[in-house]
């Protein structure tokens, strides 16, 4: 249905940035809704972002007014602008399409590590 790969993680320091992106092929036209998650070792996954097909965002409490979630219709590819990293955002951070009818489809994730 679709193919996700997500890059632009690495280490940083505590302040720092990182811009992750998404990359969606495939069936781009049954995608609804992109989010971005992130999964610490031995913690939950959590949610991070959402942007849906129509343009509307929303952040979890922990990123938000940091974290910035994007498109670029024309690439198709989704981002994830990380500002005033701490080293608590340290996470594998993977982005999730949702198709219509079709259930989810996962990226690999990137490593982000943020260093005091």
């Amino acid at each position: 249905q679709v193919q996700l790969v997500e890059s632009g993680g690495g280490l940083v320091q505590a302040g720092g940035s990182l811009r992750l992106s998404c990359a969606a092929s495939g069936n781009i036209f049954a995608i609804d809704v992109v989010s971005w998650y992130r999964q610490a070792p031995g913690k939950q996954r959590e949610l991070v972002a959402t942007i849906t097909r129509g343009g509307f965002t929303n952040l979890s409490d922990a990123v938000k007014g940091r974290f910035t979630i994007s498109r670029e219709n024309a690439k198709n590819t989704v981002y994830l602008q990380m500002n005033s990293l701490k080293p608590e955002d340290s996470a594998v951070y993977y982005c999730k399409a949702l198709l219509r009818a079709n259930g989810n489809y996962w990226g690999q994730g990137t490593q982000v590590t943020v260093s005091s």
